[in-house]
């Protein structure tokens, strides 16, 4: 890690500015790659990719900007500096639903800024594991800069367990569920190591009676069900005023049977599932479906004998989009992450009852609100928890200079992306440097101008 660390930062920067170009060279065999092993549309797969472009393309730059300070001191032929240091080891683990754009919001930044990294990607993205790591070090990385390893979920805690009792790592970043996040932040605590957590989701879209019904619906449907409603930004519950409530579901409902789902290389809303171990996990959120509950659409894995109209896929790990309306605060599908393409759908009265459906359920990623109303926007940025929020935009798609993050069950407040991230892979290092030729002892030997405390105006 030291001689890395000893690279001068603008050429470290250069050397990502070569990943980024590499990337873009590769994109279309690298987004199809995507596609072929996780089942994501193309489209998105290209978009996933291009972030990889952005995020390079952003931080090339930085690497002539780890700027540090030149800080005033109280006494004289005295001069206080900071410094940006590398945090050493990082441990890198992400999930798969974005198996190469988070892995960048996470890699580019560390690498930059003079880490060497060890990182665990998703266990069923091998493939694009290995294409991801090849772009790296064909960029110019150094052997043993960026060090890819491929393990299970117990496997890899285990060995995190035993490389910070050796002392060996000395920053943790993991992308996943709340629940493992929790374990990897006690774990972290344990050696007096802050993570960065970036965790699970439960995102309101909030629709004022003032919304664009048609741009709101709009946004509901891609982020609730893109990506087959795998991403820790999908839409948990839209929460919609009563006045329009009835307006809206129809619309969405109209949207959600008319769209296309099924093979990923075309034009589709969604393609499988991650995994029939994804999908089984989905299904089983069924069982918080209740009685004061409306179910629109059909339920579970699409089959021949449970099928759907607009489907253009195989028999492969599909499920149907679901709609649930008569979402209640208390309900538990208002209050569990489902990580699959179902949404619910809650009524409001008063602005109160949308910021208690918004909070509710402790989870703070994104929110998202529909509104033509500055005062309803902003009310609303006030009183929500979430760490990042759209106005008349859906609760997914983050630009790759924005800080990326959420609070309380989302994340522990560390953010991802932008010149943000870079406290996550840096620590301040102050120096003072005294040419006095004499000791100055602080807050002791300050010199002192007397005034006249008692002077006042005739």
């Amino acid at each position: 890690q030291r001689a890395w660390a000893a690279v001068p930062a603008p050429v470290r920067g250069q050397v990502i500015g070569r990943i980024g170009r590499l990337v873009e060279a590769n994109a279309d065999a690298l987004a199809r790659l995507v596609t072929r092993e996780i089942g994501k549309p193309l489209a998105e797969a290209r978009g996933e990719v291009q972030e990889i472009v952005d995020t390079a393309t952003f931080f090339a730059g930085e690497g002539r900007r780890l700027y540090g300070q030149t800080v005033p001191s109280e006494m004289p032929d005295k001069q206080l500096f900071t410094f940006r240091v590398p945090v050493g080891v990082a441990v890198i683990v992400t999930a798969g639903n974005f198996p190469v754009a988070v892995p960048s919001w996470y890699l580019i930044p560390a690498l930059l800024c003079g880490n060497t990294v060890v990182w665990k990607p998703a266990e069923y993205t091998p493939a694009i594991a290995q294409a991801f790591t090849d772009l790296f070090v064909a960029g110019g990385l150094p052997a043993g800069v960026l060090n890819t390893v491929l393990a299970d979920g117990p496997a890899t805690f285990d060995g995190l367990s035993a490389a910070l009792d050796a002392r060996l790592v000395d920053k943790i970043g993991f992308t996943g569920s709340s629940e493992v996040g929790a374990r990897i932040g006690a774990l972290a605590g344990a050696h007096l190591q802050n993570p960065c957590l970036e965790l699970g989701g439960k995102n309101p879209l909030v629709v004022m009676p003032d919304a664009d019904l048609d741009l709101a619906v709009e946004g509901a449907l891609f982020s609730g069900f893109g990506s087959a409603g795998q991403r820790c930004t999908s839409l948990g519950t839209a929460i919609v005023h009563t006045d329009v409530y009835d307006e809206f579901l129809a619309r969405f409902d109209a949207a959600v049977r008319a769209a296309v789902i099924g093979d990923p290389t075309g034009d589709v809303l969604y393609g499988p599932m991650l995994s029939e171990r994804f999908l089984t996990a989905f299904e089983k959120h069924f069982d918080m479906i209740e009685p004061h509950h409306t179910v629109l659409g059909a339920t579970g894995r699409i089959t021949e004998e449970n099928p759907r109209g607009e489907f253009t896929g195989d028999g492969g790990v599909y499920a149907h989009p679901t709609i649930v309306a008569g979402v209640r605060v208390d309900d538990a599908i208002a209050n569990t992450e489902t990580f699959g393409p179902i949404v619910g759908v809650a009524r409001f009265e008063t602005f109160d009852e949308a910021v208690a459906l918004a909070n509710g359920h402790g989870y703070g990623l994104s929110a998202a609100i529909y509104t033509r109303d500055p005062a309803h926007a902003f009310r609303f940025r006030e009183r929500v928890s979430a760490g990042m929020l759209s106005v008349n935009n859906s609760t997914s798609g983050a630009e790759a200079h924005l800080p990326f993050g959420g609070n309380g069950r989302s994340g522990n407040g560390s953010r991802q992306s932008g010149i943000w991230v870079l406290d996550q892979f840096t620590r301040w290092q102050s120096m003072n440097w005294d040419y006095a030729g004499t000791l100055q002892k602080a807050q002791m030997d300050t010199p002192d101008l007397p005034g006249d405390p008692e002077f006042r105006l005739g």
